[in-house]
């Protein structure tokens, strides 16, 4: 069996910096998923189309091709919140998925990381972890983030962000973030990532395969 490893968690939990040491550490490819639907919100702004209306959000998701991923902005904030909001439109994940289960379809395997790998894209992953933290710690690191780069935010801010988008993550109709039954939690809260890194080495390592 090929080894999948399935990353899912909230925002800024550290699992996208944990999938890029696996993938690296396992000599594997990597996805992050988040980047197909911050595309999407990114392309549809662009374009003048309603963030909220399915059917133009799909139609966008449709014309996806991967030198969208490239756009550096795509990593900043406010690429994320427009994400969060067409990431609830069925046509939007239906024209994504099919993208991400070919990727993890590789002959070698693949580390994907996103809100529903392991429990809709790759849901007989043998390896699947569910990456959290409390939401003032996840506040707190993005703060730090953001501070790092020159961008003046308030915790506060952050936190109700952060609280905001746990809320509308988990409770859409679609795919909510949930972790799957047999993912196994990896809780950073009081973890580096170092010490996350080694810890999900133990889990791949101790999967069967």
């Amino acid at each position: 069996m090929a080894l999948v490893i399935a990353i899912d968690g909230p925002a800024a939990a550290g699992k996208g910096t944990l999938a890029k040491r696996l993938a690296a550490h396992y000599g594997l490819p990597h996805l992050d998923t988040g980047l197909l639907y911050r595309a999407v919100g990114r392309l549809a702004q662009e374009r003048g189309v309603d963030l909220d209306d399915p059917e133009a959000a799909g139609a966008v998701a449709r014309e996806l091709v991967p030198s969208h991923l490239d756009d550096g902005s795509l990593r900043g904030h406010e690429a994320g919140e427009l994400a969060s909001r067409v990431a609830a439109h069925p046509p939007v994940r239906q024209a994504l998925d099919a993208f991400q289960r070919a990727f993890a379809a590789q002959p070698e395997g693949a580390v994907l990381d996103g809100r529903d790998i392991g429990t809709v894209i790759c849901p007989d992953a043998p390896v699947k972890l569910f990456v959290t933290a409390s939401p003032e710690v996840r506040a707190r690191r993005r703060t730090d983030e953001l501070t790092a780069k020159g961008r003046h935010v308030a915790y506060e801010t952050i936190l109700a962000e952060v609280r905001e988008r746990d809320r509308r993550d988990a409770g859409r109709s679609v795919a909510p973030l949930k972790a799957a039954e047999d993912a196994r939690l990896l809780d950073t809260s009081e973890m580096d990532i170092e010490e996350a890194f080694q810890a999900a080495c133990a889990i791949v390592d101790a999967a069967p395969m």
